[in-house]
């Protein structure tokens, strides 16, 4: 894992990918590199920061140049040995051990055709001596980042918004939809970008540029289609398919941990990561007890520490009880964009205590929810079919009664309220607008009475784009239609997201098992109703971790990757909540109505609802913008 970056004749490039490099420091502090190179009628510069994990000997420093070739690579290829001995039967002489010169030598031989055939995470730029072309190129779930800059016939990239933001001369412009957008969902989806001129190169995809000035794109692995594919195909063995992915995900010169939250996904690869490790080791969170007890939040270290002892792991403990006023803006400065989820402060802080232990690499559970149907909102959706068979005047008089519930007293939280109210939020609605609240921050009207006026538009696109996404596909199953909308936008939007950002800005490689191109496989050959049984979520994967784990791990209630934010935003934060309310940029600014503000702020003090997760969002976003509009994100 590593930072890249560079530019294609861009004015100054040589300078300004050197600058690019800098301020990607933090994502490779094992040493850094750059090439230079004319480009028809400019220059191409390449930069690289290296975090070693694979052949830690210099022939894997980067870029990497070989015969005419230059690359500089973000990654892990997973099936790096198979690749290496059909290219060295093909005659292929390889200098060193690692899976950058693979890369590079899959590139000679087959050209943009070698990318479907590459199994892992990565983010890469190849340049072409002799026809003076870069190709940029993502990976198929956009595990890795590579944002871009175009101006003219140049472009600028790298493995980070900050680090384009640092070199264009100024602060770039704000895109007010993509601001919206963070709003309703708390993340930027991959199809946007904070900033108007930059991009995200979408996942799958490549863009290539030659010295004439064209751009051509292309893409070579689509999500929906491999869906639609897989929908028909044979139902694979699922244990051996994602044992074979955790096997290729410990690939490593140096110390694998993982992360152990005690929940399924996480014990599930730990104890199959065990299988081939012995007395690896693993790290999880605890909270302040009286943290734990205002939020209901579930015990979590038991079942971790279970899962340890059984299987021989050594287990790190970290209590969370975090300065999230000194936290709040340096995670931010990390993110890039506006992400108001705190799953972001602990994957940094258990990153950071792993990585002073001199572990690189971390196995995580990631998109086990997204690809199985184990979040609460794909039964919570399903249920809601049934909930409309009531007769409405019942529903109606349900829904009243809830909603003089409390969600919380001084003294503690009721998530059985809060669930209940969330549930009826979006129970009545259609299947996609039904799908879209059920994990959203406000539905439309909200929006609307939140923003300035003149944003009405860029509301109505983006809930436009999510109805788009979610019809976008030939499936007939309702449960693998929310995995598939998931996939495409919550995995890579948000989680893919903060870990790629919170980990490295802690200089540790997070790997993802779950994100593997033929697990996707494997999970869309699954149907839905094998995915949801009756009440009972993720139920496939927990017949194939019942193969390992001990029924009270495999059948325990969900587990939260969260944080007490109803004890943060009353105790710790209540003081910014009133500052940023009253007198925040962005209130001033008039991009968000300050009554509406303390609406919320007033209704979330009463215990009637629960807006904590909004109004920390509401913090993120100012300290974001501020940053974005003042240049100190750079």
């Amino acid at each position: 894992m590593c930072g890249i970056a560079g530019t294609y004749r861009w004015p100054g490039g040589q300078d300004i990918t050197t600058r690019l490099t800098e301020t990607l420091a933090h994502r490779g502090p094992d040493g850094s590199g750059t090439y230079s190179h004319h480009a028809g009628d400019g220059e191409v510069h390449l930069g690289h920061r290296r975090l070693a994990i694979i052949d830690l000997s210099e022939t894997g420093a980067q870029p990497m140049t070989s015969g005419g070739l230059a690359l500089t690579y973000n990654g892990e290829l997973y099936n790096a040995p198979e690749l290496r001995a059909e290219l060295t039967a093909a005659g292929v002489r390889f200098r060193g051990t690692s899976d950058t010169e693979v890369v590079l030598e899959a590139w000679r031989r087959w050209g943009t055709d070698c990318l479907p055939r590459l199994r892992g995470m990565f983010a890469f730029g190849v340049f072409d001596e002799s026809t003076g072309e870069l190709v940029l190129a993502r990976d198929q779930l956009g595990i890795k980042p590579l944002f871009l800059l175009r101006r003219g016939e140049g472009l600028v990239f790298a493995s980070e918004l900050k680090a384009l933001a640092a070199v264009t001369g100024g602060p770039l412009d704000v895109d007010h939809a993509a601001l919206v957008a963070s709003l309703l969902y708390y993340w930027v989806p991959d199809s946007r970008c904070a900033y108007r001129e930059a991009e995200k190169l979408p996942p799958g995809s490549w863009l290539r540029c030659r010295p004439d000035g064209r751009v051509e794109r292309g893409t070579y692995w689509s999500l929906k289609d491999v869906a639609a594919d897989a929908a028909g195909a044979e139902q694979p063995d699922l244990a051996a398919v994602i044992e074979d992915s955790t096997r290729r995900h410990m690939l490593s010169d140096v110390p694998v941990a993982t992360f152990l939250s005690g929940g399924l996904d996480s014990s599930y690869l730990t104890a199959l990561a065990a299988r081939h490790r012995p007395g690896i080791s693993a790290y999880t969170i605890g909270f302040r007890a009286q943290d734990a007890r205002f939020e209901a939040m579930p015990d979590d270290l038991r079942y971790a520490r279970q899962v340890a002892r059984r299987y021989g792991v050594d287990l790190h403990e970290i209590e969370i009880a975090p300065d999230v006023l000194d936290l709040l803006p340096r995670m931010t400065y990390h993110l890039d964009e506006p992400i108001g989820d705190p799953a972001a402060i602990n994957t940094y802080l258990i990153c950071s205590a792993a990585r002073e232990a001199g572990v690189k690499v971390m196995l995580s559970g990631m998109g086990a929810d997204e690809l199985f149907a184990g979040y609460r909102k794909h039964l919570a959706n399903l249920i809601a079919l049934r909930y409309q068979r009531i007769p409405r005047p019942l529903r109606r008089g349900i829904s009243a009664s809830v909603d003089r519930l409390p969600v919380a007293t001084a003294r503690r939280g009721y998530r059985s309220v809060r669930f209940a109210k969330r549930f009826l939020s979006f129970a009545d609605l259609p299947e996609e607008t039904a799908f879209r609240r059920s994990y959203t921050m406000y539905d439309r009207a909200e929006l609307l009475a939140l923003v300035d006026p003149d944003l009405a538009g860029d509301v109505d696109d983006v809930l436009a784009e999510h109805a788009d996404v979610y019809a976008d596909n030939e499936l007939d199953d309702f449960v693998n239609r929310m995995c598939l909308a998931d996939a495409r936008m919550f995995l890579p939007g948000l989680n893919l997201a903060y870990t790629d950002r919170s980990s490295m800005a802690a200089s540790m490689e997070v790997r993802v098992p779950y994100v593997d191109v033929e697990v996707v496989k494997a999970a869309f050959a699954v149907p839905g109703s094998r995915k949801i049984a009756g009440r009972q979520s993720k139920a496939v994967l927990k017949d194939a971790a019942g193969t390992v784990l001990p029924k009270e791990i495999v059948h325990r209630p969900k587990g939260l990757f969260s944080a007490p934010l109803r004890a943060w935003m009353s105790r710790d934060l209540a003081p910014l909540v009133r500052e940023v309310v009253n007198e925040g940029v962005l209130v001033k600014n008039g991009l968000l109505r300050q009554e509406a503000l303390q609406r919320l702020v007033d209704e979330d003090a009463a215990g009637q609802r629960d807006f904590s997760k909004h109004l920390w969002h509401v913090l993120s976003l100012e300290y974001w913008y501020r940053g974005a509009t003042s240049g100190e994100l750079r």
